[in-house]
């Protein structure tokens, strides 16, 4: 099995920490293999709510949906990463391999609509990890919280980067048609080979570009994302990313530069070290250009996009691109049209 990191980073709220030791290991290739090739788990999450309210000025939604923690697309550079900690674990192996499944997503989601206090507004699935990893072909969370959303005439708003959107296309052309969804679909590179080993279980760029089309031919309105922008790996791509984009049919086109907060940074320098090591220390130096002198920057208002010269030449290259190839705001969800679910044991609302 392909991963993105090959490390088990500390974990940065536990006071005792563990390092392999393989001096004594180099003959056992049976067990190396085995390590290096962990079995993705699925475990049960008993959560008892699945809406997150979000209140970061850097980020355009409030509400988020998310049926799974934990990610088996196992992107090195995930900035979700960091979430596996709070669960005990690691930003790095764990976090691709240990996935938690919320078995309760759609009832917690229904329930949450049904309160008397919600104020209708667009919900994102997912703001965290992808709600179309692997794990969805099996559990289908995403499709039964889209069920529920479509049901209440809940304007929502999909990220994702896997083309297994495409199996809810029905669904997704229905609530399109009320001005009821977007969908984001990132696609980072358009280089096979270096998808492969950057986002190793998530969709081909062929395919991805493939499900824009589809789902703009359905009536689904897509953004691309250019996310995370790599300077010095995939920026040079931009203008064709975008090109192939409108061409696919998107409406609209942005970026996020790269982020490593905390922990997801040793996970992204081993991976580039390992699969790209005539190139890390230019993506590292021009990195630290666009964080002042850092690999991560915090700073509200900058942290998506950076700061400095090549910050701001990304910034403007995308900004000129975006405008010659028509790229426009997606059209409002419409939150006008909701209407509360109804309750389970089948007792009608009053009011």
């Amino acid at each position: 099995m392909r991963h993105g990191s090959n490390l088990d980073p500390p974990n940065r709220f536990q006071r005792i920490h563990s390092e392999a030791d393989f001096e004594h290991l180099e003959w056992d290739d049976e067990y190396l293999k085995e390590r290096a090739d962990r079995k993705v788990e699925y475990l049960p999450d008993v959560s008892k709510s699945i809406v997150s309210e979000n209140d970061s000025p850097d980020i355009p939604f409030r509400y988020s949906v998310n049926p799974y923690r934990g990610c088996a697309h196992a992107c090195p550079y995930c900035y979700a990463r960091n979430s596996h900690e709070y669960l005990g674990l690691n930003a790095g192996l764990d976090f691709e391999t240990k996935i938690f499944v919320k078995h309760d997503a759609p009832k917690l989601l229904r329930a949450f609509l049904a309160r008397d206090k919600w104020v209708p507004e667009p919900i994102i699935f997912s703001g965290v990890t992808d709600c179309y990893q692997p794990a969805e072909r099996d559990f289908r969370l995403t499709r039964q919280c889209l069920e529920v959303a479509n049901e209440c005439h809940q304007p929502i708003a999909i990220i994702t980067k896997n083309a297994l959107v495409l199996r809810d296309i029905g669904l997704l052309a229905d609530m399109a048609a009320r001005d009821l969804v977007h969908v984001n679909l990132s696609l980072t590179t358009l280089d096979a080979e270096l998808a492969r080993v950057m986002e190793p279980r998530t969709s081909v760029p062929a395919a991805r570009l493939r499900a824009v089309r589809a789902l703009v031919e359905a009536g689904v309105p897509v953004r691309v994302m250019v996310a995370p922008m790599i300077p010095g790996l995939n920026d040079h791509e931009a203008p064709e990313i975008m090109q192939a984009a409108k061409e696919a049919g998107a409406s609209d086109a942005r970026y996020i530069l790269l982020r490593l907060p905390r922990t997801v940074e040793p996970v992204f320098r081993e991976w580039l070290g390992r699969t790209q090591p005539a190139k890390m220390q230019k993506v590292e130096n021009l990195l630290r250009q666009t964080r002042n002198g850092k690999l991560s920057e915090s700073t509200w208002g900058r942290r998506m996009v950076g700061s400095g010269v090549i910050a701001d030449q990304i910034q403007s290259m995308f900004r000129v691109f975006r405008q010659k190839y028509g790229f426009a705001d997606l059209p409002p969800l419409d939150p006008g049209q909701f209407v509360p679910p109804r309750p389970q044991h089948g007792q009608l609302r009053l009011f």
